[in-house]
């Protein structure tokens, strides 16, 4: 995790607050290899977490009052929040700066009183990129209050990812799957996470070869959409799988729904058909990286972005052009959307040797392009302030 991040929220801290932090916690984002919107119908996903990171820092202080600051840029203001802190006579409630929510709706869930506190927050994850900034937010804030609060250390992982989630199901209205928070908590070096999100349980999947390298590249459009087309596809997925007698569409088959297409109309058809192949795509990609066969991974990710932009309708032209643009370049295995789309991020698996090549050709063909290169980094901790 880079110094300069935990030295950002540090100064931002001590210029605030006039005294120094006393407890710091990270969590990282995330970049989703392939499994994309198949969280939130029990299906499975490959997500690793990233280098880049939210930091909290910050005090336990007397009284009712809990302050909290952001340097993030793209927030809505203010970014300094006063509050009181969450007890039975006042329980906290959604507000604007919408932002402060995400941080707010942690506290609601957390299932201990913690004491007042100021802090101040710092982050490397570009919000709106399709990396989980709000994930990241929710589990670093939810390992700063274990620091505050010492009993509630021996929550397990899951427990964690799932207050994170009801944050934001609650504070956020973001109706959203369990996938970020879980990398966000359970991340590992040198792996990705295979993540059942019916059970979720884990399986970590080796992702270490020093030959190999993700590329993540930020379109850094992010389309309005996003907020009010992710409910309405939650929605068709719901009523697809209710039309095929099933809980989730977790349990469908191609022959299943074939068998049922005149009872769904074309986009309730085209929606079903991206999860059903999507699940299947992500459990043969698990095979493919066992095996290194970074050939067939490539393929399964084109497949995969090929149904997110025309059966699911969540990619957009800038996505579908860096795409493209990888696709070009010799030693690329694969590139697809990542997140929840109409913005956001791309993913790419690449020869290391040809990750020069990479991104001189992304920038010559998309100028506003932001380029990460990356490994699978370790989950949210605590940090030394």
């Amino acid at each position: 995790m880079a110094e300069n991040i935990l030295r950002e929220a540090k100064e931002l801290f001590e210029k605030q607050f006039k005294t120094k932090p006393t407890i710091a916690a990270f969590a990282p984002g995330r970049v989703n290899l392939i499994g994309e919107h198949t969280d939130y119908n029990d299906g499975f996903v490959l997500p690793m977490a990233l280098s880049l990171v939210t930091v909290i820092v910050g005090s336990p202080v007397d009284g009712p009052q809990c302050q909290i600051v952001t340097s993030a840029d793209g927030v809505d203001e203010p970014k300094l929040v006063t509050f009181a802190n969450h007890s039975d006579d006042t329980p906290l409630a959604p507000a604007k700066p919408f932002w402060a929510n995400y941080v707010k709706g942690v506290i609601a869930n957390f299932g201990f009183k913690t004491p007042s506190f100021n802090a101040a927050i710092a982050t490397t994850v570009p919000l709106g990129g399709g990396l989980s900034s709000s994930a990241s937010l929710e589990v670093a804030t939810c390992m700063f209050l274990e620091q505050l609060c010492p009993e509630s250390k021996n929550r397990k992982q899951k427990d964690k990812a799932l207050l994170c989630q009801k944050a934001e199901h609650e504070f956020a209205n973001m109706p959203c799957g369990i996938m970020d928070q879980c990398i966000s908590v359970m991340g590992q070096e040198g792996h990705a996470l295979l993540l059942d999100c019916r059970s979720i349980e884990t399986q970590a999947v080796p992702l270490s070869d020093p030959n190999v390298a993700v590329v993540v590249i930020n379109s850094n459009v992010k389309h309005n959409l996003s907020d009010s087309e992710y409910p309405k596809r939650r929605k068709r997925c719901e009523d697809a799988a209710k039309i095929l007698g099933l809980k989730s569409l977790r349990d469908a088959s191609m022959s299943l729904l074939e068998g049922k297409k005149s009872e769904l109309d074309d986009v309730t058809y085209r929606r079903a058909r991206h999860v059903i192949t999507e699940i299947q795509r992500t459990q043969d990609a698990v095979t493919a990286l066992q095996k290194n066969d970074y050939e067939l991974f490539g393929k399964l990710m084109v497949a995969s972005h090929n149904s997110l932009r025309d059966d699911y309708e969540v990619s957009c032209s800038e996505l579908d052009q860096l795409v493209k643009l990888a696709l070009e370049v010799e030693g690329v295995y694969g590139s697809r959307m990542t997140g929840g789309g109409f913005g956001g991020c791309t993913v790419t698996l690449v020869k290391k040797s040809a990750v020069e090549k990479l991104t001189g050709h992304i920038k010559a063909g998309y100028d506003k392009a932001t380029i990460y290169i990356t490994s699978p980094a370790s989950g949210a901790g605590i940090l030394t302030v």
